[in-house]
Parts: C-alpha cells; sequence; structure tokens
C-alpha cells in the first residue's frame, strides 16, 4: 500500500483542535516541518513558551491521529515551545525574511561561498568536530574549495583537531586571513586563546565573534564552508541558525536512545528555521578490535539509520569506533588526511561524496 500524501496528513491534522484556540493545529499554525515519504512522517508541533508543560497530550494526539492513516509506517511528532507570536485575532505576526526563515534577522552576506553546510548534534559528546573536520577534508579531496569555521565558541576543538597554533593576520582589506591546513581554510575564536582558557562571554558577544569569524574572515572563493555548530539547540544555536544562510545540516549522533532524542531536537530546530536536512550520521556505530577485528556495538546499532527514516531524512553513513580516529583527532591529524586509503577514512570520504552531491546543483549555478 502506498503511503499517505502529504495532503492527507493536512487533512487529518486540521481536524485536531487547538484547545487554546478552538482552531485546528494546522489553521493555528502549530504545525511546521512537515515531512512525508514513503509511509513515514514527522513534523514539528510548535507552541508558545507557557504551552509548553501541558501541551504533550496534544502532541500525542497528533501523532495518533496521523498513524490512523492508511499506508503510515511511522509518525514522529516532536514538541517544541517558543515566545507567544500572536494568535491571529489582532496581534502581530512576524513577516517572512528574504531567506525564507520565518522570523529570522537578516544573514551575514558571504559573497564569494558558493554553500553553507552546518554540521550539528543535539548534545556534546557525540564526535560532532571530528564529524566535521573530517567531512571538510573529504570534501576538499574531492576537489571543492572547502573551508571550516569551528562556531562552538566555548569548546573550540578545530586548533586541536588540525593541530594549528598560529594567530591569524589581517590583509590590507581588514579581514581576517583564514589559516590554511591539508587544502582547507580555517578559521576559529581558539586562535586567539591559549588552549586551556575559556571563552567567558554571554550570547550577544558569541553572536558578535560568529558574526565576525563569518562577514570578516577572506573566505572566498569556496565551493563549500563546513560549519562546526556548538552542541544543543538553545538561543545561540537558534540565532547562529538564522543569522547564516545554510544550503543545509549535517546531523551527527551515536546510536544511544539518549543521544538520538536530541537529534531530534536538532532536526527540529533546522527544520522550523527552514533549513534542510542533509542527512543524519551515526557516529561510534561499532566497536572494531584492532587486534582480531571483532566488532561490538557498545552504543548499540542503527538507531541514527532508524531515526533517519522515521523522520524522513536521508541516512549518510556510519562511522566506526576506532582507536586511529581517536589517536589522530588527539594528534592533530584527522584521518582523512593522515591515513585517506584507510577502512575509517574511507567511511568519512563516503559521506563526503553523498553531501558534495546534493550541493552540486548549487555550486554549479555559483559557478555560473
Amino acid at each position: 500500500m502506498a503511503g499517505p500524501a502529504r495532503e492527507d496528513v493536512e487533512r487529518a491534522l486540521a481536524a485536531v483542535a487547538d484547545p487554546a484556540t478552538g482552531k485546528s493545529v494546522i489553521a493555528s499554525g502549530l504545525v511546521q516541518g512537515l515531512a512525508v515519504r514513503d509511509g513515514h512522517v514527522s513534523f514539528v508541533i510548535e507552541v508558545p513558551a507557557e504551552r509548553g508543560p501541558s501541551s504533550e497530550p496534544l502532541r500525542q494526539i497528533c501523532e495518533e491521529t496521523v498513524g490512523k492513516l492508511p499506508g503510515v509506517l511511522s509518525v514522529t511528532a516532536v514538541l517544541t515551545a517558543h515566545r507567544a507570536r500572536g494568535d491571529g485575532a489582532g496581534a502581530p505576526k512576524p513577516q517572512a525574511a528574504p531567506d525564507g526563515h520565518r522570523g529570522a534577522p537578516t544573514p551575514v552576506a558571504l559573497p564569494g561561498v558558493a554553500a553553507i553546510v552546518a554540521v550539528a548534534s543535539g548534545k556534546g559528546g557525540v564526535g560532532k568536530s571530528t564529524v566535521a573536520v573530517n567531512l571538510a577534508l573529504g570534501l576538499a579531496r574531492l576537489g571543492l574549495k572547502t573551508g571550516l569555521l569551528d562556531a562552538d565558541i566555548y569548546g573550540p576543538s578545530v586548533p586541536r583537531l588540525l593541530d594549528i597554533r598560529e594567530r591569524p593576520r589581517v590583509n590590507d582589506a581588514k579581514k581576517l586571513v583564514p589559516l590554511e591546513k591539508s587544502g582547507l581554510k580555517t578559521m576559529s575564536i581558539g586562535y586567539f586563546l591559549d588552549e586551556d582558557a575559556p571563552a567567558i562571554m554571554r550570547g550577544p558577544r558569541v553572536m558578535a565573534a560568529v558574526n565576525q569569524m563569518l562577514g570578516d574572515v577572506a573566505w572566498a572563493p569556496l565551493d563549500v564552508l563546513v560549519v562546526d555548530m556548538p552542541p544543543g539547540t538553545g538561543d545561540a544555536q537558534l540565532t547562529l541558525v538564522q543569522r547564516v544562510p545554510l544550503a543545509g545540516a549535517v546531523i551527527v549522533s551515536t546510536p544511544q536512545d539518549l543521544a538520538l532524542i536530541d537529534a531530534r531536537k536538532a532536526i527540529a530546530m533546522f527544520r522550523k528555521t527552514g533549513v534542510p536536512i542533509l542527512g543524519i550520521v551515526e557516529n561510534m556505530s561499532a566497536f572494531l578490535c584492532p587486534h582480531c577485528g571483532y566488532e561490538s556495538h557498545i552504543f548499540g546499532h542503527g538507531g541514527a539509520r532508524d531515526t533517519a527514516t522515521a523522520l524522513a531524512c536521508d541516512f549518510l553513513g556510519e562511522i566506526p569506533l576506532v582507536l586511529a580516529i581517536r589517536e589522530g583527532s588527539d594528534g592533530g591529524r584527522p584521518v582523512v588526511a593522515a591515513t585517506p586509503e584507510s577502512a575509517e577514512a574511507k567511511a568519512f570520504l563516503d559521506i563526503a561524496a553523498a553531501v558534495a552531491d546534493k550541493l552540486a546543483d548549487r555550486i554549479s549555478r555559483h559557478a555560473g
């Protein structure tokens, strides 16, 4: 049996009443980021902050209603809470921003950069920065002019991952010159701090630092700029997503249920702001014994693939948990640069090829 059409899902949700307004959840504008693919349905129920704790029953009703449609294989409804924005009864509503991000501030312009890709996770400790660095190196090995921005202000990892200890200089045009390593143009706030020195700053200063590393850096010409996002889905992450004109996002998770819950939140955030999800990567997918080659699923296995299916996202691939990746990261020798012919490097290169394929049209148009 064929899965439902988007119109079928919207029609079903139009029959669910929002208890706060008496209107349907569709008419009230609560349903965001609806995705329907091959019988798998996902969407976000977006409510004002004060309604968050009491809206779980509404989320469940929406999920159950859609689940009853013929051909539906799975339904994932994510509940998010935000500041009240008006319900249409004379209250002002945010206007659509030029880039399609509803209510978003004007993005930072990056002339000469064809595509910007965020590498994100809903939580820390899943190897996001390692994936970002090796993804960027993989894109560079494919022949793309590639940059890497370390936007994790509080925990910059790129200086250690690439073993860069210099400070950027300023050119005649008063732009910071990115530091280059292994074919990448890179920038990180970590280049201006001692490795053990914390970056102590509040939200506005964080965004000022990110804006400077975007707009005041001589990035061009680039085919792809990979942005290593800070972990989480708070105000800083949301503001950064709205400020950066993203071509798409790559979500990194381990197979653990706890990590996947937070990965779903990250996906919901990007969909809420109109950013395409390029796919999900399962990091630390399986431990490979360096002595006997035995494969052990320490953190579980296949959870990210299942989540991708449930949320109608592409699954980009699995990264094994091997000593070479950890040693290479700690030593400033990422495996894609140090041992590009190895099996672990191939896992990253395959993911890079999939991402490059998704960006091909955008890069081609920019070059033309």
